[in-house]
């Protein structure tokens, strides 16, 4: 079972070093989804993940704090409004249902994002 965990960790990781650069893809909640997975799985690994120079200060803010700096709060829900939109009213456009669910997830995201401290500096 630790190996399985710690190759869902290995390929959460992978899909939150891509939301970096995709702004599709949430970072994040990939980046605390493998932490956990990593707790679970390998000592070595989460020790790497929540100490790494990039990663780490988020994922300890969100795990201690549940707060997040303002840039990264700001920078999230404008991606992700602004994929959701150009999702909705271009690959969409058709589907009533689809955009229903792609407003219902961002408006949820949204308040979940906002319900969270805000923290000074990261």
């Amino acid at each position: 079972m630790k190996l399985l965990y710690a190759i869902l960790g290995l390929i959460s990781l992978f899909l939150g070093i891509l939301g970096i650069f995709l702004p599709f893809l949430p970072t994040t909640p990939f980046l605390l989804l493998s932490a956990a997975l990593f707790a679970k799985s390998s000592t070595r690994l989460y020790n790497w993940v929540i100490n790494h120079k990039i990663f780490g200060k988020y994922i300890q803010s969100y795990r201690d704090e549940k707060s997040i700096p303002l840039r990264i709060k700001f920078v999230a829900l404008a991606m992700m409004w602004g994929t959701m939109l150009f999702t909705i009213f271009t690959i969409a456009v058709d589907k009533w249902w689809l955009q229903f669910l792609l407003l219902s997830i961002a408006l949820g995201v949204t308040l979940h994002i906002l319900s969270l401290k805000t923290k000074k500096e990261c």
